[in-house]
C-alpha cells in the first residue's frame, strides 16, 4: 500500500514538472514572436 502512494506520488511530481516545461517553453515562443513583431514594425524602411 505505502508504495503505491509513493508511485502516484512520483507520478504527479512527473506531470507537474511537464507542465511547467510545456509553460515556459510557450511563454519563450510567445515571446520570441512578439520580439519578431516589434523588430519588423520598428524597422526602417529603404
Amino acid at each position: 500500500m505505502l508504495q503505491r502512494g509513493i508511485a502516484v506520488k512520483k507520478i504527479i511530481a512527473l506531470v507537474a514538472v511537464a507542465g511547467a516545461v510545456l509553460f515556459f517553453v510557450k511563454r519563450s515562443r510567445s515571446a520570441k514572436a512578439d520580439a519578431d513583431l516589434w523588430r519588423e514594425a520598428t524597422a526602417p524602411t529603404s
